[in-house]
């Protein structure tokens, strides 16, 4: 049986909740970084620490689209991890950008990305409009919560983390 879409006071209830996610993730990564921080008790950290999750950058709202975030992410293979997380009536729905359309080896990219597609929870490579390749997934609305925020944005970080420089090097060396 298919959920009842979510109501208004619902999304703005979510919404808040990710902006509060959000704030808290900033506010205690500023923390760890300064430098006479106090240790803070066991009942302020959540179940994902700080220092176990991505560096964030920045989260900007889209001016555009309503409860649209973008949670950017330092990353080491590549230097900045983009996740878009755009909250709908029955989903939160997200996607982090992967690497353009290759100019070398189409065919071993996208058997590459199929292959890997078997072993990734939550999330799977796609092709986007512009032909670039694309991590995205879904949750339902009544299953956002922080620690499946802190999953969602963790493992996007870890698949590019993990995948990119094979992607490049079968798509872009000669």
């Amino acid at each position: 049986m298919t959920r009842r879409p979510a109501t208004v006071s619902e999304l703005d209830a979510l919404e808040t909740r990710i902006d509060r996610w959000l704030a808290e993730w900033a506010e205690a990564q500023a923390d760890d970084a300064a430098p006479d921080a106090a240790a803070p008790d066991a009942a302020s950290v959540s179940a994902v620490a700080p220092h176990d999750r991505p560096m964030l950058i920045d989260v900007t709202r889209d001016d555009d689209i309503p409860r649209r975030w973008y949670v950017r992410l330092a990353g080491e293979s590549r230097d900045v991890i983009a996740v878009w997380l755009t909250l709908r009536q029955r989903t939160l729905a997200y996607e982090t950008y992967v690497l353009p359309t290759p100019p070398h080896r189409p065919e071993q990219v996208a058997d590459f990305v199929l292959r890997r597609n078997y072993s990734l929870v939550g999330a799977q490579y796609g092709i986007g409009a512009e032909d670039a390749v694309f991590l995205t997934g879904e949750l339902p609305t009544h299953c956002v919560d922080e620690d499946e925020l802190d999953r969602i944005v963790g493992s996007l970080w870890a698949y590019v983390e993990r995948d990119f420089t094979t992607l490049l090097r079968l798509g872009f060396q000669k």
